[in-house]
């Protein structure tokens, strides 16, 4: 799994790292109005999450934290 957690305590609801998230990982809990991890199979593990979110609520996994290098050609 690449993405661990989202603080409860600092997230508001925004839905900004939904909206940023490509693989659509993360929804809004509608009971709780926070957002959630639904598929964390899905993560690719690009990060926008984390990104974007502007309460820095949400927590990679440690291990799968570092940037992603790509090769092209």
């Amino acid at each position: 799994m690449a993405i661990e957690k989202i603080d409860e305590a600092r997230c508001t609801g925004c839905g900004i790292c939904v909206l940023s998230c490509p693989m659509d990982v993360l929804r809004l809990d509608k009971e709780t109005e926070k957002a959630v991890i639904r598929y964390p199979e899905d993560c690719m593990l690009c990060g926008w999450c984390t990104i974007e979110c502007p309460e820095d609520a949400v927590t990679l996994t440690p291990e799968k934290a570092s940037p992603l290098i790509l090769s092209w050609g």
